[in-house]
Order: C-alpha cells, then sequence, then structure tokens
C-alpha cells in the first residue's frame, strides 16, 4: 500500500473531482461529494482543513471506494 501524503481539503476536493466526483452541497468547512455508478451512488465527506490527519484521508478514500494509490496518481 502506498504511503499518504498530507494534502488540505482543497486538494483532496481537486483529486477526487478528477475521479469523477462532483460538489453536491457544502455546509461550513464540510463539502459533500458524490458519484453516480451503475451499482449506485458513492458520496463522501471531505474537510476543508489546511492540512488533513493521515486516518483522516484514509477514511474518506474508504467512504469514496477508491484505492490511496489511485489517490495519489491524482493529487
Amino acid at each position: 500500500m502506498p504511503k499518504l501524503q498530507r494534502v488540505s481539503g482543497a486538494e483532496a476536493v481537486r483529486a477526487l473531482e478528477r475521479l469523477g466526483f462532483t460538489q453536491v452541497r457544502q455546509r461550513g468547512s464540510h463539502v459533500v461529494l458524490r458519484r453516480w455508478t451503475p451499482e449506485g451512488d458513492i458520496g463522501c465527506t471531505v474537510p476543508l482543513h489546511r492540512e488533513l490527519a493521515v486516518g483522516t484521508l484514509r477514511g474518506i478514500l474508504q467512504q469514496a471506494k477508491v484505492t490511496p494509490q489511485e489517490f495519489m496518481e491524482n493529487l
């Protein structure tokens, strides 16, 4: 498993958008992203912090069903 680097919330949102996610809504500092697939909707919530903790980023990627390698390639 590749090592995740520290990224900001905005960088994470941009990388997920490159993977096909779109912003559905935002409330305060949290952005909700969604991707529509034949199997159903996939959604995740990203906090717009200056720096995301590695555990938080890993949880976001699990929600989004994106591998760390896919994510790092789209940064």
